[in-house]
C-alpha cells in the first residue's frame, strides 16, 4: 500500500514538473458524472431498471411458489406413500435449480443485466472519447484523466474539470440526431408490426377485419356528420328566408322569428354533437372491447403453451432421473 502511494506521488509530482517545465495543459472528466447527464444513458438506464424490477418481481413469484409446495408437503407429508414424496421432492428441487438458473442468467456476473448495463454505456463511452478528443484539440489540452477511473487523483482543482463541457457536445449532437432516430424507430415499429401480420394468417385476417370495421365506423360518423351540417344548413337558409319576408318585417315579428330560429338552430346542434358524441364512445367501446378479447386470447395462448411447455421439461426429466437410477 505504501508502495502505491509512493508511486502515486511520483506519478503527481511527474506531472507536475511536465506542465511547470512546458507550459503543460491539463483536464480531467468525471467519467460517471457525464453518463448520470447524457440524456439517451439515463432513458436507457431507466428502462433497464425496469426490466431489472420484472426479474426481481419473477424470482420472487418462483420463490413463493416452492415455498407453497413445500408448505403442502409438509402439512401432507404423513398421507402420502414415499413414492409420491419422492416425486414431489424431486419436482420441488427441479423448480429451486431452475430459479438458480434464472438468477444467474439474470443477474449473474455474465447475466443480462451486466451485459445490457455495459451494451447501453458504451456508445457513451465512445462519445466521450470523441468529445474530449475534439476539446483537446479545440483548446490545446496536452493531458486529460477520467476521475472516476482506477487512477486516483488526490487533488482535483474544479477548474480544470471539462465534463460539462463533454456532456454539452454530446446532448447537442444528440438533438440533430433526435428527429432522424424517431422517424427510424416508427419505421421499424411499422415494418415489425407488418412482418408480424404476415408471418400469422390468422393474425392479419383479425388484423383486417378490426381495419374493416373501423373503416366501416369512421364512414357512417363522417355521413352522419355530413348529414348533420346538410340539415342545419337547409334550416339556416329557411330562416335567412323567413327574415327576408317583407310580411314579417310590416308585422313586427322579425325579433321574435329570429330569437325562435336561434334557439332551434341551437337546439338542433346540440342534438346532432349529442348523437355524434355517442356514436363516437360507441364506436371506442366497441374496439376497446376487441382489443382486450384479442389480448386475453393471446395471453391465455402464451400460458397453455407455457404450461404445456413445463409439463413435458418435468416429465422428461423425470423419465431421465428414473432411467439413471
Amino acid at each position: 500500500m505504501k508502495k502505491f502511494f509512493l508511486l502515486l506521488l511520483t506519478f503527481g509530482a511527474t506531472l507536475t514538473s511536465i506542465a511547470q517545465a512546458k507550459g503543460a495543459k491539463i483536464g480531467y472528466i468525471d467519467m460517471d458524472y457525464i453518463l448520470e447527464n447524457v440524456p439517451d444513458y439515463k432513458e436507457a438506464n431507466v428502462q433497464l431498471e425496469q426490466k431489472a424490477q420484472k426479474w426481481k418481481q419473477d424470482i420472487e413469484v418462483k420463490k413463493n411458489e416452492i415455498a407453497k409446495l413445500k408448505d403442502i408437503l409438509k402439512s401432507e407429508r404423513a398421507l402420502l406413500t414415499k413414492e409420491l414424496i419422492d416425486e414431489r421432492e424431486e419436482e420441488i428441487k427441479f423448480l429451486e435449480n431452475d430459479l438458480i438458473d434464472y438468477q444467474q442468467k439474470r443477474f449473474g456476473s455474465n447475466g443480462d443485466f451486466m451485459i445490457q448495463k455495459t451494451a447501453i454505456a458504451k456508445p457513451v463511452q465512445d462519445q466521450v472519447f470523441t468529445a474530449v478528443q475534439d476539446i483537446a484539440e479545440a483548446r490545446g489540452y496536452d493531458f486529460i484523466f477520467d476521475k472516476s477511473s482506477d487512477l486516483t487523483m488526490l487533488f482535483s482543482k474544479k477548474s480544470f474539470d471539462i465534463s460539462d463541457r463533454v456532456v454539452r457536445m454530446i446532448t447537442q449532437s444528440e438533438k440533430r440526431e433526435q428527429i432522424n432516430k424517431k422517424q427510424l424507430k416508427t419505421n421499424e415499429a411499422k415494418e415489425e408490426e407488418k412482418e408480424k401480420i404476415e408471418a400469422n394468417p390468422a393474425l392479419a385476417e383479425r388484423q383486417k377485419i378490426l381495419e374493416d370495421k373501423k373503416a366501416a365506423r369512421d364512414k357512417i360518423i363522417e355521413e352522419r356528420k355530413q348529414s348533420a351540417a346538410q340539415k342545419k344548413k337547409d334550416f339556416e337558409d329557411k330562416r335567412k328566408k323567413l327574415l327576408e319576408d317583407p310580411k314579417g318585417n310590416k308585422t313586427g315579428t322579425t325579433i321574435d322569428s329570429t330569437a325562435t330560429n336561434r334557439t332551434a338552430s341551437e337546439n338542433f346542434n346540440k342534438i346532432e354533437d349529442a348523437k355524434l358524441a355517442k356514436d363516437s364512445i360507441k364506436a371506442s367501446k366497441e374496439a376497446s372491447r376487441l382489443k382486450i378479447i384479442e389480448n386475453n386470447k393471446k395471453t391465455l395462448e402464451e400460458r397453455r403453451k407455457a404450461l404445456e411447455e413445463k409439463k413435458k421439461k418435468i416429465a422428461a426429466d423425470k423419465e431421465a432421473a428414473k432411467t439413471k437410477k
